[in-house]
């Protein structure tokens, strides 16, 4: 058996990063990852960076094959770079698949060739997989796609049907139309983007449909098959025929075929691994980070997961995820969907006391410039302390901008300082001082 102090299973951000550094402290490990197509994980590979690539392209007027080629050149750089990297950091690199024997024992395999590693430390970052609901003929059936075959499509569907409308599905649905397909989307909601502010939610749908995207809204899909090379989707009793159809019904943690059941490791009962404040899983010593333990699907919490983890083993801080506050997210449809802290609707369920602004894109002198008024800028502030409570900002460049809110409420400067700020003009983000004008 083969000894280290610290086994890392999956190359996803927060697991490649803990290996690297730990591995250029001196530590002996090894990072264990079945699939070489996945080296640095779902986000360079088939999540954030690939998608965002052919969106770019897309805003950039490249034709689909044109786009598709980008996408490959870049992951195919960045996979490369990472792998370099961890190599050079001196942690050995296993291309294999990861089995826990017992809590401290993993069994790697690949083809016929198996061997038993163990060490004190073991972190699991096998990231997620897409969920899959029951519904008949979806697997089975020609053409059918998820998130990651969507991206390695050899031609672009002139009719492409997507099966939800979360944000996976509306990315792809907003991507395609920009491409020139037809594109349905088919969600079970009778809204979209219902976690959303209910004003940029509606406005989404709006620019979505302007661009060619479809909707069947409170749709219930009863069953999907092919006649000849065309999908077939049926909801509500009618037929909608595509080229392909994708699904998109969110992603749960990936823990199949780790040999959990061998250990005292616990599931939560959504099926992510159980962990405490420090990432640690309910056997000393054993950690899960990143999508696998249930916390928020981004590789930006991915990689304060690895902080968490770094800084318990080293000693170097106290931080935790009790500390994790307002994080950001953004969508990106066209123009970017980003958010922050709570939004109005949750600010009334919490009893706060508040006051709400909202700025249209289309009094903005850069939205001018740019030549896109799409977009409206909303934030909350309570009233008592001044503090910001959220922030929803729709618009070019908002995915940017939405950081310097979130720094602002991590360190409870109140509203006013940025309403008195200066920023360069003209830009996006000097609008803050208008819609925080009250």
């Amino acid at each position: 058996m083969k000894a280290y102090d610290l086994i890392v299973i999956g190359f996803g951000k927060a697991g490649k990063t803990l290996a690297g550094k730990m591995a250029a402290a001196g530590k002996k490990v090894a990072l264990v990852e079945q699939n070489a197509a996945n080296y640095g994980g779902t986000c360079i590979n088939v999540g954030c960076i690939p998608t965002k690539t052919l969106i770019q392209a897309a805003e950039n007027n490249l034709t689909f094959d044109h786009a598709m080629t980008l996408k490959e050149t870049v992951t195919t750089r960045l996979r490369n770079k990472n792998q370099m990297v961890l190599e050079n950091s001196g942690a050995d690199l296993i291309n294999a698949h990861a089995k826990f024997i017992s809590n401290k024992v993993i069994e790697v395999s690949a083809g016929d060739e198996t061997e038993q590693l163990t060490a004190e430390t073991i972190v699991i970052n096998t990231g997620a997989v897409s969920n899959v609901f029951p519904i008949p003929g979806l697997l089975e059936s020609k053409h059918v796609v998820d998130s990651t075959g969507i991206q390695n499509l050899p031609e672009q569907p002139k009719r492409l049907g997507i099966i939800g409308g979360g944000n996976i599905g509306l990315e792809f649905a907003s991507l395609y139309a920009r491409l020139g397909s037809q594109v349905t989307v088919f969600e079970n909601s009778p809204v979209i983007l219902e976690r959303y502010e209910e004003v940029a939610a509606k406005l989404a749908q709006e620019y979505l449909e302007a661009d060619g995207v479809s909707f069947v809204l409170g749709s219930q899909v009863e069953a999907v098959a092919n006649r000849g090379e065309e999908v077939v989707v049926t909801e509500n009793g009618k037929e909608y025929l595509f080229d392909v159809v994708m699904y998109a019904m969110g992603r749960k943690p990936a823990t199949e075929g780790l040999g959990l059941v061998n250990t005292d490791i616990k599931l939560t009962d959504r099926g992510a691994v159980q962990v405490d404040d420090y990432c640690e899983t309910t056997v000393s010593g054993v950690y899960a980070v990143g999508d696998v333990n249930g916390g928020l699907q981004f590789t930006y919490t991915s990689l304060d997961d690895f902080r968490i983890v770094f800084g318990k083993l080293t000693g170097q801080g106290d931080y935790s995820l009790q500390n994790r506050q307002n994080v950001p997210n953004s969508l990106f449809i066209d123009p970017a969907l980003s958010q922050v802290g709570l939004t109005e609707k949750a600010v009334q369920e919490a009893g706060l006391p508040y006051k709400v602004n909202e700025l249209l894109v289309a009094n903005m002198p850069r939205a001018h410039v740019n030549n896109d008024l799409r977009g409206v800028y909303k934030v909350i502030v309570n009233t008592e302390t001044n503090e910001i409570l959220g922030a929803t900002l729709f618009g070019a460049g908002s995915h940017e901008i939405i950081n310097l809110i979130k720094m602002a409420m991590d360190n409870h400067i109140p509203y006013t300082y940025i309403k008195n700020q200066i920023f360069t003009h003209p830009t996006m983000a000097e609008n803050l001082n208008d819609v925080f004008n009250f």
